[in-house]
Order: structure tokens, then C-alpha cells, then sequence
């Protein structure tokens, strides 16, 4: 089943005077459990498309179904709640709070909802990343590969239909970088979750089931990988 299905997707920016044409008119679908990178040169239309994917932005022209459901021209309350159920994201520069530890950062995006099992889901998901014995480190005191594991954590707190991913291993050296790919792919084989990496990292690829290369705002084409 398609857990995202985009048609037509157009974005346009004014900027002085002008019209900038971000995506040119994109179809794009998801399916539970598949994991597909996107690539494509700088300006080619890769944030915006995962912008508007994630419910941070609406296209100026065509829609967004998740889960069958129209959410294309959906209020910012309405969104915000849906991104909060089914969509996790993961920053290339991770975005970790540095004044809580491991544990408490992965617990932020369920912190206004006093659910009693946050604490031990969250001590949980840092075990399964390997960080067993940094739940109460902060991050700095942290490696790159380990920030970047609580982050996935974190992600993956509200048990999300979607993870979305910017550059997850932008950041990162190799031996790292194919552990968190190791992790998404596990990850989207075993809980049925879709990922979306946006990247420049050619290393990714190896681990997805299909890449979407973007050029000027359109796509080029499109490859399965084995």
C-alpha cells in the first residue's frame, strides 16, 4: 500500500519581482517498508520536495495522499498532528538539545503527552542503536555516529509510518555511515517503515530499494536497486 502518494507536485517561490520554479510538476509514491533515496545536484529540488513530503510545506500545485487521505491543503494544527503520528525526521546536523542526555533527547517529540511507557520505549529504542551505555550522556559527549543513532532513536519514538531523512550521512565517516544505513535498512525490513534519504552520498545506494534522481525540480530518472 502506498503510505505516500504525490501527483503533480509543483512548488514556486517570488523572490523580487521574480518566480522561482523549485519543482516542475513531480509524481512521486511510497510504499510501507521500502526505503528510496533521492539525489540530485544542489538546486535540483530535493529539500523542497522533502519539505513538502513531511507536511512542512505545501505545493503550489498538486496534492499529497497519506495513507489514501488528501492532506495536501490541511491546517497547521492538523498538520502538525499528523507529522507528530506518522512522520519522524532525521537532520543532517542532528539537532540534539545539549543540555539532556541521550535518553531525554529521544523523549522530546512525546514531552506534552505524558505517556507513563515514554521513558522505557525510549531506553529501548537507544539499546537497539547500540547505546546501551550512553543513555545518560549528553552530546558532547557524544561521536558523530552516536548523535546521529540518538537522532534516528528519536525519529522512531512515535512509531511513524515514515522516516524522513536530510543527508543522514552527510556527517559521518564510512564505517559509521554504513552502520546507521545498516540501521535504516533494518529498520524498514523489520517494522515495515518507509524511508526517504535525501543525499549526495553515492554509499547510500547500496542499501535502498530505489533512487529518484532529481534534476532542475523535475525527475530524470529513476533506478531499482538490487
Amino acid at each position: 500500500m502506498n503510505v505516500i502518494d504525490a501527483q503533480g507536485l509543483v512548488k514556486r517561490y517570488r523572490t523580487g519581482g521574480q518566480v522561482l520554479e523549485a519543482l516542475g510538476g513531480i509524481d512521486f509514491t511510497l510504499d510501507s517498508g521500502e526505503f528510496v533515496s533521492i539525489m540530485g545536484p544542489s538546486g535540483s529540488g530535493k529539500t523542497t520536495l522533502l519539505n513538502i513530503l513531511g507536511l512542512l510545506s505545501t505545493p503550489t500545485e498538486g496534492k499529497v495522499l497519506l495513507d489514501g487521505n488528501d492532506v495536501t491543503n490541511l491546517g497547521d494544527r492538523k498538520r502538525t498532528t499528523l507529522r507528530k503520528r506518522k512522520i519522524g525526521f532525521v537532520f543532517q546536523h542532528f539537532y540534539l538539545l545539549p543540555t539532556l542526555n541521550a535518553v531525554e533527547n529521544v523523549e522530546v517529540p512525546q514531552l506534552f503527552d505524558r505517556n507513563p511507557g515514554t521513558r522505557r520505549r525510549a531506553i529501548d529504542l537507544l539499546e537497539r542503536m547500540g547505546l546501551g551505555d550512553r543513555l545518560d550522556h549528553r552530546p558532547d559527549e557524544l561521536s558523530g555516529g552516536q548523535k546521529q543513532r540518538v537522532a534516528i532513536a528519536r525519529s522512531l519514538i512515535n512509531d511513524p509510518r515514515i522516516v524522513l531523512a536530510d543527508e543522514p550521512t552527510g556527517n559521518l565517516d564510512r564505517k559509521t555511515g554504513r552502520q546507521i544505513l545498516d540501521e535504516f535498512r533494518r529498520i524498514a525490513d523489520d517494522e515495515d517503515v518507509a524511508i526517504v534519504a535525501v543525499t549526495h552520498d553515492e554509499l547510500v545506494n547500496q542499501y535502498v530499494d530505489r533512487t529518484v534522481h532529481l534534476v532542475d525540480g523535475t525527475i530524470g530518472r529513476e533506478e531499482i536497486d538490487a
